[in-house]
């Protein structure tokens, strides 16, 4: 257990749950299921059952760092700031590299802080199994999950059935990743039976991920090699921020994990469920005898079906005649838009930034 650690990914802002999910407190410091804990906490709780607390580093903006100190009880040199955002590669390079500091032999298992997971003793299960195989092999492994429905918002990963790993079921050698396909190719990859979403979960040994850093990234790799003497010291800070400003965004699956031949993935199903839209909490929330869901919020409904509402708690309000629609209202904004055209959330919030800066984000 003392070789084993965690990476929480927490620096997303979280634009397709706004309002409710804004700049100063993105949604994976919220309640968004009213469950008493926020995603991060859960997310942080779960991990406990891999490794000590102390070996769980969460790379956060630096505008969130206390956030996660307060929410989280961690000690604040085990939140790594990212001066500003560059996507999941860098933030991978900065975690993997703090933590070869404090042991060049670890497994590590990496997470985002926002998903729901509703079989959390077969996820514990499955995470040990994993770090076990990495542990004493070359291998670059991913949770994948079996799909029931053909959806679009997701990655696929596609399993090589020929080459099932001796020893550990469900762990198969990945042939190919496919990024969000449009619906009929999704249809066709759930008819093969072949194609797992992609959970953006991962587990490897240390060596194992630096060596594709420095084979795929290399760029990336020597910028964050030349300063690993200051990790963990007083000097860690200034570096970072001069690292940042040379790294370019890039995910670590289109970085790392499409190009690698050592990627694994481990076929699952734990309940999983990256809430990243409005459409994805509801299909996990409870509903009334005509499917609207009311997150909170003092509704009064008339002749409404299939709709999710989210309302201050301070706050009445009567909806009446609405068909899937999302109605949000959170401090000084209300959003209302069809469930269908969420995906232009984020389209919208730019229109709005365009016109009163960055008042309402």
């Amino acid at each position: 257990m003392n070789g084993r650690y965690v990476i929480i990914m927490a620096g997303g802002v979280g634009s397709r749950f706004w309002p409710l999910s804004r700049r100063k407190k993105p949604k994976q410091f919220l309640d968004i299921l009213g469950t008493g804990e926020t995603l991060i906490q859960q997310t942080f709780r779960r991990f406990k059952s891999a490794c000590p607390k102390e070996n769980i580093f969460v790379v956060t903006s630096a505008e969130h760092k206390d956030l996660v100190v307060e929410q989280l009880d961690i000690d604040p040199s085990n939140v790594l700031a990212e001066p500003f955002r560059r996507n999941t590669a860098p933030c991978l390079a900065y975690g993997t590299f703090r933590i070869l500091k404090e042991d060049p032999e670890a497994v590590i298992a990496v997470t985002p802080a926002d998903h729901l997971i509703l079989k959390e003793d077969k996820f514990c299960k499955v995470i040990q199994e994993c770090m076990d195989f990495a542990n004493g092999n070359n291998a670059l492994i991913t949770l994948g999950i079996k799909p029931d429905k053909p959806e679009t918002g997701y990655g696929y990963i596609q399993a090589d059935r020929k080459k099932p790993v001796k020893g550990f079921e469900n762990l198969l050698k990945v042939k190919t990743f496919t990024e969000k396909p449009d619906i009929d190719l999704a249809k066709i990859f759930i008819q093969s039976g072949d194609f797992y979403w992609n959970s953006g979960i991962f587990i490897w040994n240390i060596e194992s991920i630096l060596s594709a850093f420095e084979k795929y990234l290399p760029d990336m790799f020597t910028v964050f090699d030349e300063g690993k003497k200051l990790f963990g010291t007083k000097q860690e800070k200034s570096f970072i921020g001069k690292t940042y400003t040379v790294c370019r965004s890039i995910s670590i699956d289109y970085g790392i994990m499409e190009k690698a031949e050592n990627v694994y993935v481990m076929c699952t199903d734990i309940g999983w469920t990256d809430l990243g839209t409005w459409s994805s909490l509801y299909e996990h929330s409870s509903f009334d005898k005509k499917g609207n869901s009311i997150i909170q919020g003092n509704i009064f409904s008339y002749d409404n079906r299939g709709n999710i509402f989210n309302i201050s708690p301070q706050k009445v309000a009567v909806i009446q005649g609405l068909k899937d629609y999302i109605v949000v209202e959170a401090d000084d904004v209300l959003l209302i838009v069809k469930k269908e055209e969420e995906q232009n959330i984020k389209n919208f919030l730019e229109d709005v930034k365009k016109e009163t800066k960055e008042k309402y984000l």
